[in-house]
This record gives C-alpha cells, structure tokens and sequence, in this order.
C-alpha cells in the first residue's frame, strides 16, 4: 500500500505533524511504501512566496489584516464567493501537484493542511484519482478552508474540534477525535536533575520556558526582565536572531538564552510553566509533556480558536497585559495544589497513542 504524506511549510506546526505521522509509520508499518512531500514545492514560485514569506510578514507586521481576511473567509455570508475563490487559486497555481497527484494515485493520501485536501478532493471528486483521502485537523477550531467534499476520514484534536466539523455539516461517522500529531521525543520520561546539568540551570528552582515558535515574535524581552529576578527564565528565540543578540548583550539575571533549538523537548522536561503562542503542534507537544501553559501573541483565527477550545477544557490562560503574567506566574508557583489541578485537566484530555491510532486506520 502507497502512502502519501502532505504538509505545506506555511508555518512549523503542519510540516511537523506531517513529519510525526511519517516517521511513525516508517518504524511501525513497514508494510507501507511511504513518501513525503511538501504541497508548495510543487507549486509556482509566487504562490510558494505568498504562502511562506508572505505569511510570516503578515503575522509579524500586519496581524490586523490577518485577522479581517480570516473572519472574511470564514463569515457564512460570503462562503459562495470566499470558498470557490479560494479553491480556484489553489487549482491554478498547483498545476505540478495536480500532475503529481494523477501520476502517483496513492493508496492513501494523508494531509496535514488544507491546499493539498482541496486539490485532493477535487481530483477524487473528478475521478481522476482513486485514493482515500485522511485529513489531520491541525488546530482545536475548524475554518471552513478545512471542509472538502469527498474527504474519507477527518483526524479531529478534541471533542471540540469534532463539534466544530459537525456544525460545519460533516458526518460524524467520518470523524475520529484521535488528537494533533506530536513527535515520539515529547513520550521520553526525563531526569530533570540531569537535564538541568546539561542545559545550565539550577533543576530545583522554578523555571519558566519563553517561546513563540519559528518566529520567535511577541515581547520575549519585556516578560523575561520582569520575570527574571525572582524565576529562572529559559528564552528560546528561534528564527528572530536580532533578538537573540540583545538577549545576550543584556546578560539579565537568572535568564538562559537561545536561538534556534532541537531540544524543545528537554527545555519543556525542565519547566514549571511555559509562556509561548497557542500554535496546535505547539499545544499537542505541551499537553503530552503535562506542562502548565501561558498563551501570549495569539494570531487571530485559529489560534484564537485553539485557546478557547483550552479554556473549555480548563486548561491554559491568556493573560490581557504584560503585567498580569507575573501575578498569574506568582499564583501557580505558590499554589501547588493548583497546579496539580490544571495537570489533572491536561491529562483527561492528552492523546498519548495519536500516530497509533492513525496508523490503525490506515488499511
């Protein structure tokens, strides 16, 4: 059986849920003849540079016109122009993915975004190909983007997700709530007294991880110089090397600084709570490693969505200003039973066997 694996690299989270399905299924079926590819290398150049470039400028700069071209793409009123539109677009400028699709006709197409679902169904819809088509949801809210007609099996996060698709009108026989993909290194049982000799910080004192993702975008600075002097701070920079160099000129107290890291899991194993974006691969991985979350620089739209689907379920708190987070960190450090308490939550809905139960479905 031929299994085919789509991700488009708009942002970290679908590349990596696409990636934990792969290489679970390259360890775990080896009945399978396996391939992945990214959706946007197979489309033309502009159209790859609005996706990647374009995304990350919009978040960064112009995160307002993000959020109108969101609520307009998913405002009910204007779904009979928004979503043939934007199927259209996808059509026209995936010419080579179209191509790709028709000469490989997998067994099984596994999608972690919806442009290569939207073709994918199109295709199947045309008879043009015959694959079964899987959807991986990667984020606890639905936009409309993600419905395609013909799809054979939507992977929902949550029960809040799956709720999300039913209201959408898709069949809840056809949804399994199986969790967002993670990689198997956020399983690993750690040793925090080692982990802490390794990373450079004092194990037995609260610790707080900063990070945003790819990005590395949102007020890294400010929460680390007023969290500093009474927390360890681990602040991972990621991407945004302009301010991974002022962190370290600053040299502020009790502050570990990084860039780009391949470790996230070890700093995660080693913190108390995290402050970070609620990106869903980001949420999937901190849920698994049972860590208390503080969600910051929320992109609107589906980020939105993933922290009101969170706060259903009692988990993580999105703090309106700078200050308040140093009281919310106060309260937790000096309340265990708290925190306790919001672990107990993340536990009840923490889907340890996701790649599991995706590569049970795939027969």
């Amino acid at each position: 059986m031929y299994v085919l694996i789509v991700h488009a690299s708009a942002g970290a989270g679908h590349r990596r849920a696409a990636e934990a399905v792969f290489n679970h299924l390259a360890e775990s079926r080896p009945d399978l003849k396996l391939k992945i590819v990214d959706v946007l290398d197979k489309t033309n150049a502009l159209f790859k540079f609005d996706y990647t470039v374009g995304y990350s400028f919009v978040i960064k700069y112009m995160v307002s016109l993000w959020n109108f071209a969101f609520w307009l793409t998913e405002f009910k009123l204007f779904r009979f122009i928004s979503l043939p539109l934007a199927s259209f677009i996808n059509y026209i400028n995936s010419i080579r993915f179209i191509r790709f699709l028709i000469r490989e006709n997998p067994d099984v197409i596994i999608s972690t975004h919806f442009l290569p679902s939207d073709i994918a169904a199109f295709l199947k819809r045309e008879k043009r190909i015959k694959s079964k088509l899987v959807t991986i949801i990667t984020d606890f809210g639905v936009h409309p983007y993600w419905i395609a007609d013909s799809t054979d099996l939507y992977i929902a996060a949550s029960d809040f997700t799956k709720d999300r698709l039913m209201q959408e009108g898709v069949n809840k026989d056809i949804i399994k709530v199986f969790g967002l993909p993670y990689c198997t290194k956020f399983s690993v049982i750690f040793d925090r007294v080692a982990l802490g000799k390794k990373i450079g910080i004092d194990p037995n004192v609260f610790t707080i991880l900063l990070m945003t993702g790819s990005f590395g975008i949102g007020p890294l600075e400010k929460i680390a110089e007023l969290l500093c002097k009474e927390y360890q701070v681990i602040v991972v920079c990621a991407s945004n090397e302009k301010l991974y160099h002022k962190m370290l000129r600053r040299n502020l107290p009790n502050v570990k600084v990084f860039g780009y890291v391949d470790n996230t899991e070890e700093l995660m194993a080693v913190s108390d709570i995290i402050i970070t974006k609620a990106g869903g691969s980001t949420i999937a991985e901190v849920i698994n490693m049972e860590l208390i979350p503080i969600f910051i620089s929320v992109i609107p739209g589906q980020e939105e969505g993933n922290v009101e689907a969170l706060a259903e379920f009692g988990i993580g708190m999105t703090p309106s200003h700078i200050r308040q987070i140093k009281y919310i960190v106060s309260d937790l450090k000096n309340n265990p039973l708290k925190i306790e308490e919001i672990k107990e939550r993340i536990r009840k809905v923490k889907k340890p066997f996701t790649c599991q139960e995706i590569a049970d479905v795939i027969r």
